[in-house]
């Protein structure tokens, strides 16, 4: 297969399950032809992901989330406010994303979740078949929890995953744990994707961990609560990864600053007690997988990750709090269920197999289909169809 990734480059998550992805099909034998990554506002494509994905890349500007920087909050009207006063930038973005793809004519093409991929689909409708995979899909899944009384942003959540996967063939909803498929929501329940370079390590349970703390975040406003964090506590070690360090500083005796860096952060988590981060659902999984306890602290008005620190206590990943709160996580780590991690990984192994065949099957189906499309529109100057063949088409439309 030949096969073209649209990838949403806000945060980390979307932009390591692509590296996971092209890690899978590549080792498979599949062709990457790129990936054409959301960077807003002019910034560069993390570095992490040019140094990882070994296909080409190709930045384009798109939708951006504003936090408010007083609050840590998801600011809304600014958001919006920049998504209105960039519109026609936007607009040549989509005109770029589809020239790509009717040049290099994919098999098929896999959007992270990315609005300038369903977009693209929804208003032009390239003729190739596209998946949108995200664990946001779930959100169609009966399972799936939400936050009590939040009935309007719940409406908006689950419109913004339509636009997402606007014209896709199939959502592939990245699960925590596995679940049924939801056919009458084109809804196809996946593992998370997840690096190799997580996945071959080994997990240390509580008696071989050491005593620190890991502490991740992404938005600058959130240092304050982590320094909260080790004010509360200054006897717990905390080590703490975020974009804005440019190198490592011991800023007290048991609080350590440190860059983002893919090895040396994973190496800190492996070893690590427990995980202070926010509800992000790809570190939540990494946590997971190597057995970690997290706290879970969704950022204000971010109705997503609300949901998703629901649905980590629902598999026993950690517990959900409004703030990092060291006492709680600590009693939390003493009594964790490791359990959870082993249903995790025998879940997360099933997903080598099924992530290729269904993305084979989506390209070989959208193929058999373009063929039964050129019969019915060469019928009108053409003889009779045989009997078998139309029998055929009308098997495969129903």
């Amino acid at each position: 297969m030949r096969v073209l990734f649209v990838v949403q480059g806000e945060g980390r998550g979307h932009l390591t399950q692509a590296i996971s992805m092209a890690q899978l099909l590549q080792h498979t034998g599949h062709h990457i032809i790129g990936a054409w990554v959301n960077v807003a506002d002019g910034r560069p494509v993390p570095s992490f992901f040019q140094e990882q994905f070994k296909a080409p890349i190709t930045a384009v500007a798109g939708p951006l989330l504003v936090y408010n920087p007083q609050t840590n909050a998801l600011d809304l009207k600014r958001t919006v406010r920049g998504i209105l006063s960039n519109l026609g930038c936007y607009r040549r973005s989509l005109i770029h994303l589809r020239n790509a793809i009717e040049e290099h004519r994919p098999d098929v093409v896999v959007n992270f979740f990315e609005l300038l991929g369903g977009l693209t689909f929804g208003i032009y409708q390239p003729n190739v078949p596209m998946v949108c995979v995200g664990h946001q899909c779930m959100a169609f899944h009966p399972v799936f929890p939400f936050p009590k009384g939040q009935w309007l942003d719940r409406l908006f959540f689950k419109a913004l995953v339509r636009l997402n996967a606007w014209g896709s063939t199939e959502r592939w909803g990245l699960s925590f744990d596995e679940q049924p498929d939801v056919p009458a929501q084109q809804l196809r329940v996946m593992p998370p994707l997840l690096r190799r370079e997580l996945t071959v390590r080994k997990r240390f349970n509580k008696t071989n961990s050491d005593a620190y703390v890991l502490a991740y975040t992404t938005q600058p406003g959130l240092q304050i609560e982590v320094l909260k964090a080790h004010q509360q506590r200054p006897d717990v070690s905390i080590r703490y990864f975020h974009p804005q360090t440019q190198a490592t500083e011991k800023r007290a005796d048991t609080l350590e600053f440190n860059p983002i860096d893919g090895q040396r952060y994973l190496d800190a988590m492996q070893h690590c007690r427990a995980v202070l981060t926010t509800a992000g659902f790809e570190s939540v999984c990494e946590a997971l997988y190597l057995g970690k306890p997290v706290l879970m602290m969704p950022q204000p008005a971010h109705y997503e990750q609300a949901c998703n620190a629901l649905d980590g206590q629902r598999v026993g990943a950690g517990v959900s709090d409004t703030t990092f709160d060291l006492n709680r996580l600590i009693a939390y780590s003493d009594t964790y269920d490791e359990t959870g991690s082993e249903r995790f990984r025998k879940w997360h192994t099933k997903g080598h197999r099924r992530f290729v065949t269904a993305l084979q099957r989506v390209a070989d189906q959208s193929q058999t289909g373009a063929f039964f499309r050129r019969i019915r529109s060469d019928q009108s100057r053409l003889s009779p169809v045989h009997p078998f063949v139309s029998n055929a088409y009308n098997r495969f439309i129903q």
